[in-house]
């Protein structure tokens, strides 16, 4: 057989050769890429790893008491409506088909009646071995333990088969909010209160502003199970409720809705305040949250923290969760894939 022949018999192998040739000719001028967009995080190591095996080829990460076969959290948003209960079933679902951990939305309808309990119930869709949390206010939280009924926060979640309970701090939000509440206490106290007079297990988070570094010091000396840093970059609820103010409001408070700390911010506050506190640091793990918009993000937080963490997504998630499952498969799916790509070829700056 001759060259030309052996050529002509290989291309017969291939069915899409000549489509797929043509394809890299039409779409080389469209896949240049600038030296100032190259991602400045990772340094590419394509010789060092094959390719990652299917199913998997993420390691099972110990977190919070379970195991998780991602690094990833998602935080549903919402309770209340058939929408609700769609969007939190979806994610239950998503969090049991890949190994992810879920916090609810806000269950403060909860606290008094079980009218919107199908909403929040998603356990047995979840599974028992992955972590789930239910999630409250800090006003809410304060206002049980001055009115002395600490027992509906255990109430809560026993009702809800979860592992444990998240507190929002919000201080921001509550103030721009038309109808917020206003906290009596410092909410440091308020948490410091739930861990005395309760056995529940806590998360404390923000809202979409992060915190600074006396706040993170001051969660970490506490027996907490882990800090979720709701970090600025994703959804700022101070900013949502300032919108839906009056307009004199609006101008009075627009440049303090935008106060904050990134996730990277915090990252880096964390590490210094794990070395500063070495034995003193009781809380070691953390859910990396705020603007991480995809894999690539979350792969390099986790990355950089020097603590056991996973990161967390919201919108993201629910942008995807609102239609039928197999579009969050799907997108889900992706961003596994993603994770576990940037695994074997990609390394840390």
């Amino acid at each position: 057989m001759d060259k030309l022949e052996r050529q002509a018999a290989q291309q017969d192998d291939d069915p899409t050769a000549a489509s797929r040739k043509k394809d890299h000719i039409e779409l080389a001028l469209r896949s240049q890429v600038q030296a100032a967009e190259t991602d400045p995080r990772f340094y590419y190591e394509p010789l060092l790893a094959a390719h990652p095996p299917k199913p998997g080829g993420l390691r099972p990460i110990p977190f919070l008491g379970k195991t998780l076969r991602v690094p990833v959290w998602v935080s549903s948003m919402t309770g209340g409506t058939d929408w609700a209960r769609t969007i939190n079933h979806n994610l239950a679902r998503a969090c049991h088909d890949f190994g992810m951990g879920m916090g609810l939305g806000s269950c403060r309808p909860l606290l008094f009646s079980d009218e919107t309990l199908k909403d929040f119930d998603v356990r047995e869709v979840l599974g028992d071995t992955l972590p789930l949390y239910a999630n409250l206010g800090v006003a809410q939280v304060e206002q049980l333990i001055e009115s002395n009924e600490t027992f509906r926060l255990s109430d809560l979640t026993k009702k809800l088969k979860a592992d444990g309970l998240i507190i929002h701090v919000n201080p921001l939000q509550e103030w721009m909010q038309p109808e917020g509440d206003r906290f009596k206490k410092p909410p440091i106290e308020t948490i410091k209160t739930v861990l005395e007079k309760t056995d529940i297990r806590l998360i404390v988070k923000e809202v979409g502003q992060g915190m600074g570094r006396e706040s993170l010091k001051a969660l970490f000396q506490l027996p907490l199970q882990a800090v979720d840093f709701a970090a600025s970059g994703g959804t700022n609820f101070s900013k949502l409720e300032l919108l839906r103010s009056n307009k004199t409001k609006q101008e009075l408070f627009a440049q303090l809705a935008q106060v904050g700390h990134t996730a990277e911010e915090m990252v880096e506050m964390s590490n210094e305040i794990a070395a500063d506190l070495g034995d003193k640091m009781e809380c070691r793990q953390v859910i990396i949250s705020g603007g991480i918009s995809n894999f690539l993000d979350g792969y390099y937080l986790i990355n950089k923290l020097k603590l056991p963490c996973a990161y967390g997504q919201a919108s993201a998630f629910l942008k995807h969760a609102r239609g039928p499952y197999e579009e969050l498969h799907e997108y889900v799916a992706a961003q596994v894939q993603g994770l576990e790509l940037a695994n074997a070829f990609l390394k840390i700056k």
